[in-house]
């Protein structure tokens, strides 16, 4: 609360998750929901999204190849509505090294952002290559290796990205890439693939993140970004214009467990990643309600693009209904959610109760 007063006396436009009371959701998740083949298994996943046809895409670190360090690890699944497995889009394709997340566009076009080879890609509706953002580290260099963390940082370079993380678009077909552990940015290019900008750098301040993590589009254009080691989401126009930040106050239970590892002492200073309300993963629906989720104590926000909480769910654990580091939300509708979770090596198919 105090750092969001503090903005204030900068930009007007902020925006504040409430203290209390907050509302429980009820819910359902639908146990054994995607079935695999015998010889498929999900690694942590990373990613999930929904199509115009309810079918379900997995971004999951499976098909893992390579040493126990740095081993190749992305695999790209699609599921019918009923969870029927249906294909493998991109087997062994040359930018699978880590992955992030999927999203898919109106045309349900469906797009990867692959963190361990800093590339985006894009496939048609058929599964083919249609196309690539940023490039690959080449196999030949005797520099290739996990990129480092210089301070101050490396300047960025148009067209490229070091560990990106998310993609979102806006109406006119702009495509929004969160770019991402290094960067600090968000990269903006046209409907044709055509660079057109970016804004952002490392930092605390208004435009300025430490983990652009996810990235979503309002109805009104709106770009929102999920500034997890802030702990807030930042809302811009489509030029970067800084609008406002939501910030996620409610309070945690003293028994809340984490998902792994020792309980945090709060408050955290410094990066915020484990914070409560730091946003991993956001979503926002065809009806415009914003979803966002934490690593702890593990829980699922419903929001008002304004910020107000609506209410909350979930807790970290291995169980139905509890969750292992939500890495992505897909929210085809206001009551219907699917979480990637890193932990539990799984998709959950969430089911809200309305008024409840």
């Amino acid at each position: 609360m105090k750092r969001c007063a503090a903005f204030l006396l900068l930009l007007a436009g902020c925006a504040f998750g409430q203290e209390s009371p907050v509302p429980k959701i009820e819910y359902s998740s639908v146990p054994d929901f995607l079935k695999l083949p015998a010889d498929i298994s999900f690694g942590e996943v990373a990613g999930v999204a929904v199509n115009s046809h309810k079918h379900i895409f997995v971004f999951s670190r499976g098909n893992t190849t390579g040493p126990a360090y740095g081993a190749a690890a992305a695999q790209l699944l699609e599921f019918l509505p009923n969870g029927t497995y249906v294909r493998e889009i991109g087997h062994n394709l040359y930018g699978w090294s880590y992955a992030h997340a999927v999203k898919i566009d109106k045309d349900d076009n469906i797009w990867v952002a692959d963190k361990g080879s800093d590339v985006v890609v894009k496939f048609d509706r058929q599964g083919r290559v249609a196309m690539v953002f940023g490039r690959k580290q080449e196999a030949s260099d005797e520099e290739t290796g996990p990129l480092k963390h210089p301070h101050p940082p490396l300047p960025t370079i148009d067209g490229m990205f070091r560990q990106v993380t998310d993609i979102a678009w806006d109406s006119a077909g702009n495509t929004y890439i969160s770019d991402g552990y290094i960067n600090a940015r968000v990269a903006k290019f046209d409907k044709d693939g055509n660079w057109v900008k970016s804004w952002g750098e490392p930092g605390d301040q208004p435009g300025q993140f430490v983990q652009p993590h996810s990235i979503a589009v309002d109805a009104a254009d709106h770009v929102y970004v999920a500034d997890r080691g802030n702990r807030r989401i930042q809302v811009f126009d489509g030029d970067g214009k800084f609008i406002r930040q939501i910030t996620i106050d409610v309070p945690v239970d003293p028994n809340a467990r984490p998902a792994i590892g020792s309980k945090p002492k709060l408050p955290i200073t410094g990066n915020q990643t484990i914070s409560p309300g730091a946003p991993w993963a956001i979503c926002i629906t065809p009806n415009q309600v914003l979803y966002a989720a934490d690593g702890y104590p593990g829980r699922i926000y419903k929001m008002t693009l304004e910020g107000k909480i609506l209410g909350v769910l979930g807790e970290s654990g291995k169980q139905l209904k509890q969750f292992g580091w939500i890495h992505e939300i897909a929210c085809p509708s206001e009551n219907e959610l699917y979480v990637a979770e890193l932990l539990n090596w799984r998709v959950q198919k969430l089911i809200l109760i309305p008024g409840h």
